[in-house]
C-alpha cells in the first residue's frame, strides 16, 4: 500500500490537501505518482480563481499527461516553483517538498467533504 498520511485530507481523484487557517496546500498521493511514473512536466498557474473539482493543472509523466483537480475553491496564490525546473520532486516527495499549489480557500469548511486517511485507503482497496 502507498503512504498515506493522518494528517491530510484525499480526494477520489488522489490528490491530497492540508488546510493552514484559510491557506489549502495541495498535492498528488504517493499513490498517485506511483501509478502516473516519472513526472517530467507540470504546467505551474498562479493567480487564477478555481473552484472545487476544477482542473488545478497539468501533469506529464513519462507515460502519460494527467489533470490534477483542485480540492478546494479559492484563489492559487503560489505555484511550487521547484518543480519547473525538477518535477521529479512529486515522485521522491509527493507530501513534503513534492507540493503543487497554495490556494486561498473561499470555504474552508469544502475540506469536510474530503476523505481522511483510512477513507481513501479504503477507496483504493475497492
Amino acid at each position: 500500500m502507498s503512504e498515506v498520511r493522518e494528517s491530510l485530507k484525499y480526494t477520489k481523484t488522489d490528490e491530497w490537501v492540508k488546510l493552514d487557517g484559510n491557506i489549502a496546500l495541495v498535492g498528488i498521493t504517493d499513490y498517485a505518482q506511483t501509478h502516473l511514473g516519472d513526472i517530467v512536466f507540470i504546467e505551474l498557474k498562479e493567480g487564477i480563481d478555481v473552484k472545487k473539482g476544477d482542473i488545478l493543472t497539468t501533469i506529464e509523466s513519462v507515460k502519460s499527461a494527467s489533470d490534477i483537480y483542485s480540492p478546494v475553491s479559492g484563489k492559487i496564490i503560489e505555484m511550487n516553483k521547484a518543480l519547473e525546473s525538477d518535477p521529479g520532486i512529486i515522485n521522491r516527495e509527493p507530501y513534503d517538498g513534492g507540493w503543487i499549489a497554495k490556494i486561498e480557500a473561499k470555504n474552508p469548511s469544502e475540506i469536510n467533504e474530503l476523505m481522511d486517511a483510512s477513507q481513501y485507503s479504503e477507496h483504493h482497496k475497492e
